[in-house]
């Protein structure tokens, strides 16, 4: 049982970091990452890290992102489609 729980958590962990790419690149609209790194503030390593699925952001740059675009942080993570 305990491992089921473990995979679905990883699944659901592989989701959200997939949402939240997809999300990025909407946001992106076509810019450099370079350009949009300097837009928002964050580094461009960090950035890179979630364009490619391999980590989420951290509150603080979910709340900056969620302001910055006028959205909700679920609608980063893929939560809600508004």
């Amino acid at each position: 049982m305990a491992n089921n729980v473990i995979m679905d958590d990883n699944l659901n962990l592989n989701k959200l970091k997939e949402a939240f790419a997809e999300s990025l690149a909407e946001f992106m609209n076509g810019k450099s990452m370079l350009h949009f790194s300097k837009d928002v503030g964050i580094p461009q390593r960090t950035i890179n890290t979630w364009i490619l699925k391999k980590s989420l952001p951290r509150i603080e740059y979910l709340v900056l992102l969620s302001e910055k675009f006028n959205c909700s942080v679920d609608y980063l993570l893929g939560l809600k489609n508004d």
